[in-house]
C-alpha cells in the first residue's frame, strides 16, 4: 500500500506547524498524566517500592534518551527520502532503523539484566532494597525493546507528516498503563498483589501492545516497511545515516539530567527542603513545558522534507513562526505561573521551607521558558537538518558552560535565588544563539542541496552515505 505521507513541502507552513503540534500536544500531555499516576500508586504502596523506583529511574531516563536519539536520527533520514519523492529509499531506512533498534536494545537488555546488583551498589542502593530493585528492573530491561522499538516506530511515523495516529497511539498506551497499575500493583481477582513488580509487568504490556499497534500501521497502512533481504552494504550505510543523527541526539538529551544532578548538589546545600521544593518546581515546570516539547516532536521531520526538496525560506519560515509563539506563549506562562505562585505549592505541600523555594523559582524561572522553547525547537530542527553537532553545542553551552558555572556563583553571591537566576539567564543566551545559529543553516544547506542535485542529479548519491553527503553539503558556500 502506498504512503499516505504528508507532502511538508507544499501549503501554508502556519497550518501544517498547528495540524502537526496540536495531536503531539494533547499525547504527551497524556503521558506526563501517566507519570503522575504511576507515582501516586506507587505512594500508597509505600516508601520503599517509591525509593527503589527512584533508584530505577535515572536508568529508565537513560534507555528514553537512546530511544529518543534513535528516533531522531530515523525520522531524520526518513523525511528528506520522502521529501526527495524517494519512497524505496525511506522504506529501506526505516526498516534498517527498526533492525538497528533491535540489536541495540537487546544489547541494552542483556547487559542491563547481568548488571542490576553491581550497578545499583554502585549509585548508593542499600542492601535491604537490592531484592526489590533487582525483581522491579529485570521486567523493566525486558520491556527495553518495546520502549525503543516503540518510540523509532512512532519517530518514523512522523517523518511522513502524520502526528495524529502516533498521539492517539501515545494516548492509548497511556490510558492502558493507568489502566493495568492498580490491577497487577494492587491485585484483582486471580491476579495477586504484585507492588512495584506489578508497575513494570503494565508496563512492559502497554508498551508492547503499543509497539505491535505502531509496527502495523508503519507496515500495512504506511508501506515502511519491507520483508526483502537486506543488502549488508545497503544496511550499514543506513546505519551510518541514522546514528550520524541518533548519537549525538541521544548525547544531547543524556546532558540535561547530568546538569540537573549537579545542581541538585548545589541545591541540597540549603537543605532537604530545598530539594523538596525545587522537586515540586520541576514537576510543575514538566507540565507547562509539554508545548515545547510538542513543537520540537514535529519540527525535525518539517525541516528534513523541505531541505530535501531544496525549500529553505519554509524551514526559516517555520523557524521564525515558533520563535514567535516560543516567545508569546513564555510570556503568557510566565505570568500565569507568577499569579498561581503563592497558591500552587501549597497543593503538594504545607511546609513553608518547601513552597517558599518552589515559588521562588515560579517567579524567576518562567521569564526563559519562552527561550527554552527556541532552545527545544533548533536542536531538533538542526537533526532534521542532518547537521546533529550545533544542537549538541547549544545543550553544552545551556548546561555545562553557562547553568551550571553561573548557578555556582550566583548561589554563593545571592543564595538560592542565585541558582534560579543562573537558570533564566542560559536559557535566554542559549535560546537567542540557537536561533540564529539555525536560520543561519537552513537556507544554506537548502541551497546546498539544490546545487548539489542540479550539478549531479539524484542518482549521483544515492548510494551515498547520507551522512557524508551532509557533510559535503555543509562545506559547500
Amino acid at each position: 500500500m502506498a504512503s499516505r505521507s504528508a507532502k511538508l513541502t507544499e501549503g501554508s507552513v502556519a497550518r501544517h506547524l498547528f495540524n502537526m503540534t496540536l495531536p503531539m500536544l494533547i499525547g504527551i500531555t497524556t503521558l506526563m498524566a501517566q507519570s503522575f499516576i504511576d507515582a501516586y500508586f506507587l505512594g500508597i504502596v509505600g516508601d520503599r517500592a517509591l525509593a527503589a523506583f527512584s533508584f530505577g529511574y535515572p536508568i529508565i531516563m537513560i534507555v528514553t534518551s537512546v530511544a529518543i536519539g534513535l528516533g531522531a536520527g530515523t525520522s531524520s533520514v526518513v523525511a528528506r527520502a520522502l521529501g526527495a519523492d524517494d519512497h524505496e529509499r525511506a522504506k529501506r531506512l526505516s526498516t534498517d532503523s527498526l533492525l538497528l533498534c533491535l540489536v541495540i536494545a537487546g544489547a541494552c537488555m542483556v547487559i542491563g539484566i547481568a548488571s542490576i546488583n553491581p550497578l545499583f551498589r554502585a549509585l548508593g542502593a542499600p542492601e535491604d532494597l537490592l531484592p526489590l530493585i533487582r525483581g522491579f528492573m529485570k521486567i523493566v530491561y525486558f520491556a527495553v525493546p518495546f520502549i525503543v522499538l516503540g518510540m523509532v516506530a512512532t519517530s518514523t511515523m512522523r517523518a511522513t507528516g502524520d502526528t495524529r495516529l502516533p498521539s492517539m497511539l501515545m494516548i492509548g498506551g497511556a490510558i492502558l498503563n493507568v489502566v493495568l497499575d492498580p490491577i497487577f500493583i494492587f491485585g484483582l481477582g486471580p491476579i495477586p498483589e504484585l507492588g512495584l513488580n506489578g508497575a513494570a509487568i503494565a508496563a512492559f504490556l502497554s508498551r508492547g501492545l503499543f509497539f505491535f499497534a505502531a509496527f502495523y500501521y508503519l507496515a500495512f497502512r504506511l508501506d515502511l516497511v519491507t520483508l526483502e533481504k537486506p543488502d549488508r552494504e545497503v544496511m550499514r550505510r543506513s546505519w551510518r545515516d541514522i546514528l550520524h543523527v541518533g548519537l549525538p541526539a541521544a548525547g544531547t538529551n543524556i546532558i540535561v539530567p547530568l546538569g540537573l544532578t549537579l545542581v541538585t548538589a548545589m541545591i541540597a546545600q540549603f537543605g532537604p527542603q530545598a530539594v523538596a521544593g525545587f522537586g515540586v518546581a520541576s514537576r510543575v515546570e514538566s507540565l507547562v513545558l509539554v508545548l515545547y516539547y510538542a513543537l520540537s516532536a514535529i519540527i525535525g521531520p518539517f525541516v528534513g522534507q523541505n531541505l530535501a526538496a531544496g525549500k529553505g525560506e519554509r524551514i526559516r519560515a517555520s523557524l521564525r513562526l515558533c520563535a514567535v509563539f516560543s516567545i508569546l506563549s513564555g510570556l503568557v506562562i510566565a505570568a500565569l505561573l507568577a499569579l498561581v505562585s503563592g497558591i500552587l505549592p501549597r497543593l503538594f505541600s504545607d511546609n513553608p521551607a518547601v513552597t517558599d523555594v518552589t515559588q521562588l523559582f515560579m517567579l524567576v524561572a518562567p521569564i526563559s521558558y519562552g527561550a527554552y522553547g527556541i532552545v527545544m525547537v533548533v536542536n531538533a530542527a538542526f537533526n532534521g537538518l542532518g547537521n546533529p553537532m550545533p544542537g549538541v553545542v547549544i545543550s553544552l553551552t545551556r548546561i555545562l558552560l553557562l547553568y551550571v558555572p553561573l548557578a555556582f556563583v550566583g548561589q554563593m553571591l545571592f543564595g538560592i535565588v542565585g541558582i534560579f537566576i543562573a537558570y533564566t539567564v542560559a536559557n535566554i543566551a542559549s535560546g537567542t544563539l540557537g536561533y540564529f545559529w539555525a536560520m543561519r543553516n537552513a537556507q544554506r544547506l537548502a541551497v546546498a542541496q539544490v546545487h548539489a542535485d542540479t550539478a549531479t542529479g539524484h542518482e549521483a548519491h544515492q548510494g551515498e552515505p547520507e551522512a557524508v553527503v551532509a557533510e559535503r553539503l555543509r562545506d559547500e558556500p
